[in-house]
């Protein structure tokens, strides 16, 4: 698969809600990169078993409200995606909107990395 078609793939799946289904478009060995830690969690996730934990870890502690999703932007074997989330944390209720660009490299037909950048008020 070409990296613009796991792009338009990737995107079509987060736009459904389909989370789960992208999993089919990473290596067994990827890694996902975070601009900050998860509260108890490293900062980098290696291996699909490790992303999935962390994306549950996500919907356990938040409530999406709404979601949207922009792009791919590619270049080379590179994409860029957009995403915006209305959510609330559960913990404490707090209601805020999340900005954040995801840099996805490919190689060989799947993606071996992911790379989230954000406001992390630091």
């Amino acid at each position: 698969m070409t990296t613009l078609a796991i792009a338009n793939k990737l995107v079509a799946l987060c736009k459904e809600g389909k989370f789960d289904e992208c999993e089919s478009l990473y290596t067994a060995d990827a890694v996902s990169v975070e601009a900050s830690a998860p509260p108890g969690q490293a900062r980098e996730a290696v291996g699909l078993a490790a992303i999935r934990a962390k994306g549950e870890w996500w919907v356990a502690n938040h409530e999406v409200h709404s979601m949207q999703v922009a792009g791919p932007w590619p270049h080379g074997d590179r994409f860029i995606v957009g995403f915006r989330f209305d959510v609330t944390m559960k913990a404490t209720g707090h209601r805020f909107t999340m900005e954040e660009m995801a840099l996805y490299t490919t190689k060989d037909g799947k993606i071996v990395k992911e790379e989230f950048f954000y406001d992390t008020g630091e």
